[in-house]
């Protein structure tokens, strides 16, 4: 029987004592969310999975592990002609399935019999998001959170990065995300499934010092279609804030070069303002889209945020705790910097 191993604190998954570590799970389940640093060698398909659980419930649960340890043994096989060979005699893995099961142990089996010194994850992936739920469900968000705030446009996302490079704590969310935050803001590949949006923001708030101050892009509590988690969110809602001011049109040419994936495909660009029809008056859609045909993509991006956006983030913003306003007359790359300069002074 393989030896089994029991997960760490989050903060030391990066360091596991193992050179691969393998999720056995099928590729729906591994997609879904994963450990850290996982590779998918899945012992049964999607298709496989179901079968064997549809004859489990419907057949007969001895004739469901036949047919399922036929099934892991075959595709154990062809993991180690194709994805294994390679390995040498001292290769040492970490198995996981959904709950530390006959899956992970099969071909954990298997492994060892080989000759490497395999091991299985205790409680399976159920184990890691148990630790995913703790750090981001259930126990107080440490660190002091600072809202990095301001009108659409007003180029936070590029600030906040520009923080991370001088060595402030910041969270990306709509970098965890893959998606910027609008109806405007979906990005190449869509998004990540709630769980693995999860699992890559426990990962930086367990690398987070709790005696420094973390700068978060202020948000609704969704980002595209992914829920902020609650003890994150509520330090936000009560988070100091800076707020960039920036002229309408330095945000005007900031968008209509930040969304030039948008800009440049019309179909996209017309299907999205077409979204906005319940907010306003079919002859202002039309107006709009009038400025996108005719390419004048600065001047769509200033009418959308002076009659649409800005009203509406004035709005959501409601009452709010201190605010220190960071006045900024463009958004020119050493624009950007100098304001993140200034940001960093504001929080020693």
């Amino acid at each position: 029987m393989a030896m089994r191993y029991t997960l760490p604190p989050i903060a030391d998954l990066p360091s596991l004592p193992f050179d691969t570590v393998i999720d056995v799970r099928s590729p729906s389940e591994f997609a879904i969310d994963h450990l850290p640093g996982a590779i998918n060698l899945p012992v049964l398909s999607d298709k496989e999975r179901a079968t064997v659980g549809t004859i489990y419930v419907q057949d007969s649960p001895f004739k469901a592990r036949k047919i399922g340890a036929a099934l892991v043994a075959r595709n154990a096989a062809r993991h180690l002609e194709r994805d294994l060979m390679s390995m040498n005699g001292g290769w040492k893995p970490l198995v996981y399935c959904w709950r530390g099961g006959q899956r992970s142990g099969s071909f954990a089996t298997v492994l060892q019999q080989v000759g490497w010194r395999a091991e299985v994850l205790e409680g399976g992936y159920k184990a890691y998001r148990k630790l995913v739920k703790q750090a981001l469900y259930d126990e107080p968000f440490a660190p002091k959170v600072v809202l990095l705030d301001g009108n659409t446009g007003s180029a936070k996302t590029d600030i906040l990065a520009a923080l991370a490079v001088r060595g402030v704590q910041v969270i990306d969310l709509e970098g965890l995300a893959n998606h910027r935050g609008s109806l405007f803001g979906a990005r190449a590949g869509g998004q990540p499934a709630q769980k693995a949006f999860e699992s890559a923001l426990a990962q930086v708030v367990a690398g987070l010092d709790p005696m420094r101050p973390v700068v978060v892009e202020a948000e609704s509590s969704k980002i595209g279609r992914l829920v902020v988690p609650p003890q994150l969110w509520a330090a936000m809602r009560v988070a100091d804030r800076v707020e960039i001011k920036a002229p309408l049109a330095a945000r005007a040419r900031y968008l209509a070069a930040a969304y030039s994936d948008i800009v440049e495909d019309s179909a996209r660009l017309g299907e999205t303002l077409d979204k906005l029809r319940s907010y306003h008056t079919g002859e202002t859609i039309e107006q709009w889209h009038k400025l996108a045909d005719d390419g004048k993509m600065e001047a769509l991006a200033t009418v959308l945020m002076a009659e649409h956006y800005d009203a509406r983030y004035a709005k959501a913003r409601g009452e709010r705790t201190k605010v220190t306003a960071l006045e900024v007359l463009g958004l020119d790359p050493a624009d950007i910097e100098a304001a993140a300069a200034r940001i960093e002074a504001l929080l020693v």
